[in-house]
């Protein structure tokens, strides 16, 4: 336990979870858009608490299978021969990546589409009313396929370096905590028996991944209703919303891709990095919230320009007023 309180492991579980928060927003959007689509806001609140408290119980499981079943993970499942037009191996971790991602991008097309086609914008929560058992299904799959970024990202941060103690036939006799270096050392000062030498290897703070976890699950049951209020209250947000979770998904297939060595017609697939991505969602942010803020000004000044005695007089004043509106606001 004295290890987990130290100035290191401090500073790693702050890192956590400012990962967790950071990779947690895609996965926030995604449940304030599916749980819009149960009808009674009720139920609708049920579902985020309810999928998102499950879904941390799973990805607490799925962290633990993950670290005893890393090698496992990484294995090649099945590989795709055909040489100059389709090429890759497959593993575990790739396939649910490709999968998640390209449900994402299904679902962010399909809601896009029903957007631009509905009939009435009051009818728009999406294609079709959800149960509160299905909503929550599909909140907790989803978010464990998001839980496999985020764990290995968290894996890659909670690391220790460690050395395996072999014997002559490669026979884990033991592990060593510490450097490759420091084990060999520490086997000519302390011989085991049978033992030859030492094999790099990676331990884990599972126990700080654990809290970022639990502490990321709060947040997003604290600021799940807030997310889901603002996209109701602001519809025109929700397409942004919407193409944010379609790059969401060309991310996680992009990765996917990556981790099979997927290629096509002799082209290697890369996968988008964390950066591009993060640089293109604040540009989409930014540039959409300058375009309604010009249209609502466009619009109020259209309206009194209408409506008022002197058109163009009534035009200035309702800028004026808008500009007003804001200053008040802002203060």
């Amino acid at each position: 336990m004295a290890d987990y309180l130290t100035l290191e492991a401090l500073f790693t579980l702050f890192m956590l979870i400012l990962l967790q928060a950071v990779l947690g927003f895609d996965n926030l959007l995604y449940i304030a858009i599916e749980s819009n689509k149960v009808g009674d806001p009720k139920d609708a609140k049920k579902v985020r608490k309810w999928g998102i408290g499950i879904a941390v119980v799973f990805r607490i499981i799925l962290l633990f299978v993950i670290v005893g079943l890393f090698g496992l993970m990484a294995a090649p499942l099945f590989s795709v021969p055909f040489e100059g037009i389709l090429e890759g191996e497959f593993t575990l971790q790739s396939l649910v990546t490709l999968g998640g991602g390209g449900f994402i991008i299904y679902t962010a097309i399909k809601e896009i589409h029903h957007l631009l086609t509905v009939d009435h914008i009051e009818n728009s929560e999406g294609s079709g009313k959800r149960s509160v058992a299905k909503a929550i299904a599909l909140i907790v799959i989803m978010n464990l396929v998001f839980s496999f970024d985020s764990i290995l990202s968290a894996m890659a941060i909670a690391s220790i370096d460690a050395a395996n103690i072999v014997d002559s036939a490669g026979a884990t006799l033991g592990v060593f905590q510490g450097s490759i270096v420091e084990c060999k050392a520490a086997l000519i000062a302390d011989p085991v028996a049978g033992a030859v030498g030492c094999e790099p290897t990676k331990s884990y703070q599972v126990p700080l991944m654990v809290i970022a976890i639990v502490l990321s699950g709060l947040a997003m049951i604290f600021m799940a209703d807030a997310v889901t209020n603002f996209i109701k209250k602001n519809r025109m947000y929700e397409v942004l919303g919407l193409f944010i979770l379609f790059l969401v998904g060309v991310l996680l297939v992009t990765e996917g891709a990556h981790l099979a060595h997927l290629e096509i017609f002799g082209f290697a697939i890369d996968a988008m990095s964390k950066s591009s991505f993060y640089l293109v969602v604040g540009v989409l942010i930014v540039t959409d919230v300058l375009s309604n803020g010009y249209q609502k000004r466009l619009w109020a000044q259209k309206e009194a320009e209408i409506r008022g005695p002197d058109s163009a007089k009534a035009g200035l004043a309702a800028v004026d007023a808008h500009k007003a509106k804001k200053k008040n606001a802002a203060h």
